[in-house]
């Protein structure tokens, strides 16, 4: 999962250099914490939050299979 939102983020940014995507695994939940630079935030979050929903649901989408929670949360 951690590709995939490398990935795409890199396919969205001006500096895809500075995407980095950090994963946590538990016992029920994988969190996948996306950063880029700030000025690259508009183009990951899109308007009013669509591009961001999007890659959320392309990964869950990705994950269908596996029987944990997947998170993606996005920062600076």
């Amino acid at each position: 999962m951690k590709e995939l939102v490398e990935v795409l983020a890199q396919a969205l940014v001006d500096h895809p250099e500075e995407v980095e995507v950090t994963e946590t695994e538990t016992e029920n939940e994988i969190l996948l914490e996306l950063k880029v630079a700030s000025d690259d935030m508009g183009k990951v979050i899109g308007k009013q939050g669509r591009i961001a929903k999007a890659i959320r649901t392309v990964v869950k989408a990705a994950a269908y299979n596996t029987d944990k929670k997947i998170t993606v949360e996005i920062g600076q």
